[in-house]
């Protein structure tokens, strides 16, 4: 594979096939795959993940509406939810036929009356509900109040009902879990004896549709997963991270004891060292955390601690040791170290990790 010459994170869709596949294959033929793509396909390219799944997936979902306008502009065709739309976008919605979810009254109101201004009959609409997340979504005592209601309305139609689990990769908080999934049941039972037509069920994410298979229900979620991570290092073991990020070296230095490198000169050289210098920083959204040896790079198969702090623009590792040059290439994360390494140097999860990575980095599609 070519090197790197430049800053950039490298997609895998081989990577994200196999990742796709082995997600897909815990479920039952009937059941369906939504694709979670938003945060910028947890900080890859949502455009090239959306267009490699389009014909593998059965549905997108993105957080908010812009997400699911750039899908729309970039050629997407497949349905999409908007996780948490907001009121004043809902004419855009409509516009790029797009799927809200609505989880309060207030936004219920709000897209109803788009509905009816815009003129649309049966318009696409998922309920969410809170079963215990405690985050967004109606109370699974209305469902039934909800069902009949939009039954009044033909203006808008039921597409699917959804919910979201809190703790399903924590087998210390399997009967929350499993409680959550009971509450859904529930409220599923009370959807159906309502409405006169059937929408889908859905309420797992990755770890639920690795850990919890009898609440696939009509259709799965999966985002974290599909681009390489499990949330448990089991489930790691099966599926390939999708995006490695890379840099080189700008310049090489040779400290002598005493000196310091970076600012505040958080690093006093001991001996005489080599230190490189990447055009990576804090503003691509690396952690400063990483910085004074804390994390590390590997350079030709070996690793160079980081020296110093964190720069906005640049960071400084130690080469010591390491046959490097100028312009050589330099893995910040990907196989080694990968990114829940850094998560865990960082006392921070793998999705933060991912989505922190700025779009002014270049991303390459392999």
């Amino acid at each position: 594979m070519q090197k790197a010459r430049e800053t950039q994170l490298e997609i895998n869709l081989k990577a994200l096939h196999h990742n796709f596949l082995q997600l897909k294959g815990k479920l039952q033929p009937q059941t369906l795959f939504m694709a979670v793509v938003k945060a910028n396909a947890y900080g890859s390219d949502a455009v090239a993940v959306a267009k490699f799944l389009e014909d593998k997936a059965d549905y997108f979902a993105v957080a908010y509406t812009s997400e699911g306008i750039e899908l729309r502009e970039a050629g997407i065709r497949k349905p999409i939810l908007v996780l948490h739309p907001q009121s004043v976008h809902f004419e855009e919605i409509i516009h790029h036929c797009l799927e809200p979810a609505l989880y309060s009254h207030f936004v219920l109101n709000a897209f109803l009356k788009s509905a009816q201004l815009k003129k649309q009959q049966h318009y696409p609409v998922h309920l969410k509900f809170n079963t215990g997340l405690n985050r967004l979504g109606f109370d699974p005592d209305e469902a039934k109040e909800l069902a009949r209601r939009i039954c009044e309305n033909p203006e808008i139609k039921i597409r699917s009902v959804f919910s979201h689990l809190a703790a399903s990769e924590d087998p210390n908080e399997r009967d929350f879990t499993l409680r959550q999934i009971a509450f859904f049941s529930k409220i599923r039972s009370a959807i159906l004896e309502i409405l006169p037509y059937k929408p889908l069920f859905h309420c797992t994410n990755t770890s639920g549709i690795i850990n919890y298979p009898d609440a696939h229900f009509d259709m799965v979620r999966s985002g974290i997963g599909l681009y390489g991570y499990g949330n448990e290092a089991r489930v790691d073991q099966s599926l390939k991270p999708i995006a490695t990020l890379k840099t080189i070296i700008s310049q090489l230095h040779t400290i002598q004891p005493g000196d310091t490198v970076g600012y505040n000169r958080a690093f006093e050289a001991p001996e005489p060292q080599k230190i490189a210098t990447l055009p990576i920083g804090h503003a691509d959204g690396l952690s400063r955390r990483l910085g004074n040896g804390v994390g590390f790079v590997t350079i030709h198969g070996q690793k160079a601690p980081y020296v110093g702090n964190v720069c906005m623009d640049m960071l400084m590792v130690n080469v010591t040791g390491i046959t490097c040059e100028e312009g050589d290439e330099v893995i910040v994360f990907g196989e080694n170290p990968t990114a829940e390494t850094l998560a865990q140097s960082t006392e921070t999860i793998t999705y933060e990790v991912l989505t922190k990575i700025s779009k002014r980095i270049k991303r390459v599609v392999k």
